[in-house]
């Protein structure tokens, strides 16, 4: 049997920005032109996390990672390797045996950062005279900016670290999103506030927004719903155990999406999150941040 052809993108992809779209949109590109699968390839860990042993917030988990690259830039297959085993392989190896001999590449791409292989010796240069010399295509990308900043995960984390929701996404080029499984609350947002709620925890390891209220919009079973949406410790909640959470007070919905798998994304950042001295008081000022969600969806649509 035929072994599938396909062009690969090479990188950690974290946060899916605006940069590593222009890797992605060169996979569909260069796909189209020589009838291959568009690919992208990427590890199960941080690299930079995994060499130092510091240990970074993820601005994605590899689920939303391969959400996106496959939502935003049609990417339709995405290689998740071990880094470890990848960290052990010779950057010859890495290109000759597994680009090209497993999985069939017929064309690659990089940023012009990429290292790979054994200690990262694999770099930029050697991939392209490797590719050359097997006869595959491969692109090196140059660093992309916007507003004379040059787009990283980096950049996008520290924004996303200080509630500055809508530059985040600016530089992501896609709103930032959390896709989770529904939990238990207290049940305070429906029976108190008078509003239906979903209740995510933050996968280990992804970073967490600035504590606060977010306008935000929730996926799920094809709809989509506004929302208000905490990210903190719930301060006024009576017995709040400390943990942090991120609970969506859906609009115009009603309903229970316990256990279902919801996809948030976070669009502005509307308030600091804040102790209130009644439940009363919180669910008027839950309210106003309603009307403002709905202000700010009107206005942008």
């Amino acid at each position: 049997m035929e072994k599938q052809r396909r062009v690969i993108a090479l990188g950690f992809f974290d946060g899916v920005h605006l940069g590593h779209g222009a890797l992605l949109r060169a996979v569909g590109t260069a796909a189209g032109r020589l009838d291959a699968v568009p690919c992208a390839f990427t590890f199960d860990r941080q690299p930079a996390a995994a060499i130092t042993g510091s240990q970074v917030p993820l601005l994605s988990s590899v689920e939303d990672r391969i959400w996106l690259m496959r939502k935003w830039y049609g990417i339709q297959e995405v290689i998740v390797a071990s880094f470890d085993a990848m960290q052990r392989m010779g950057w010859e190896d890495f290109i000759s045996q597994y680009l090209v001999g497993e999985l069939g590449a017929v064309h690659v791409v990089a940023g012009h950062d990429f290292h790979f292989g054994y200690m990262g010796k694999g770099n930029p240069q050697r991939l392209q005279d490797k590719c050359r010399e097997l006869g595959v295509g491969c692109d090196i990308v140059g660093r992309v900016e916007r507003d004379g900043i040059t787009i990283s995960s980096t950049y996008v984390r520290n924004l996303v670290a200080q509630g500055e929701m809508e530059r985040a996404n600016q530089f992501l080029g896609h709103p930032h999103i959390l896709t989770q499984q529904v939990t238990h609350g207290k049940k305070i947002g429906s029976s108190a506030l008078g509003f239906p709620t979903v209740n995510l925890q933050v996968p280990p390891g992804v970073i967490v927004p600035a504590f606060g209220v977010y306008a935000s919009r929730v996926w799920f079973d094809g709809q989509c719903r506004p929302a208000v949406t905490n990210v903190g410790v719930r301060p006024t909640v009576a017995d709040n155990d400390g943990r942090v959470t991120v609970e969506g007070f859906l609009l115009d919905f009603d309903g229970d999406l316990y256990g279902r798998q919801v996809r948030m994304e976070f669009y502005r950042f509307l308030r600091g999150e804040r102790k209130f001295p009644s439940l009363e008081e919180l669910a008027a000022e839950i309210g106003r941040n309603a009307q403002q969600t709905r202000d700010y969806f009107k206005r942008i649509s």
